[in-house]
């Protein structure tokens, strides 16, 4: 189930986004959802806190029992960078594994971009990482695909690896999935702030 929060550019409001996470908390029985993909950030500073509607509004999900999976942000690589949602301490956040490559984000040439913890209230973040640099992904138009690269492209494949894992073992929580994760992840060497627990192994996950 897809719910559009979001304009053709990528651009939109966190009133939508609060809107969406409502629609699917009302509807997680009737369609079976148990997975929360947010490839969505704001970086502002204002507003924007573990206090904010954001915030609330996945921990609100999450506590629902919905397993949510939110984006980094792409503008590291300085400390205190992840975007909210993103710096909840209760959901998943992902940051890209491969983000030494330069890319390309809405005209924008960037390398070293994942949003690198701690948060603002000292939790250390991204909890995982995954490639996200020139993915096969929708494009715009309608039928049609097209590369993207950034943490919202790492965080569906965190999202697919942990549908494969309910599917697998349906009975697994939210807490279970995520203290699962941690154990296996691959530890890339590179400090907990970049990588948070390391990198997602779809294989070893499954095992």
């Amino acid at each position: 189930i897809a719910v559009k929060v979001l304009d053709s550019r990528g651009n939109g409001y966190a009133s939508s986004v609060l809107s969406g996470l409502r629609w699917i908390r009302n509807n997680k029985e009737r369609y079976g959802i148990r997975i929360v993909n947010i490839s969505v950030g704001s970086y502002t500073k204002k507003w924007m806190g573990e206090n904010s509607a954001l915030v609330k509004g996945v921990n609100a999900a999450w506590d629902d029992g919905l397993t949510v999976v939110v984006a980094a942000g792409n503008n590291g690589p300085g400390s205190m960078t992840i975007t909210t949602p993103g710096i909840s301490r209760k959901v998943i956040t992902v940051g890209c594994s491969d983000d030494y490559k330069e890319i390309d984000v809405m005209g924008s040439r960037m390398v070293d971009y994942s949003g690198r913890g701690p948060t603002g209230s000292c939790v250390l973040k991204p909890d995982i990482v995954a490639p996200g640099s020139s993915v096969i992904s929708c494009s715009n138009r309608p039928g049609r695909y097209q590369t993207k690269s950034g943490t919202s492209m790492s965080t569906p494949l965190v999202s697919g690896a942990l549908a494969l894992l309910l599917e697998k073992y349906p009975d697994m929580t939210n807490r279970d999935i995520k203290l699962l994760l941690r154990e296996r992840a691959v530890d890339m060497g590179l400090p907990h702030t970049q990588q948070g627990w390391g990198l997602l192994d779809v294989e070893r996950l499954l095992r």
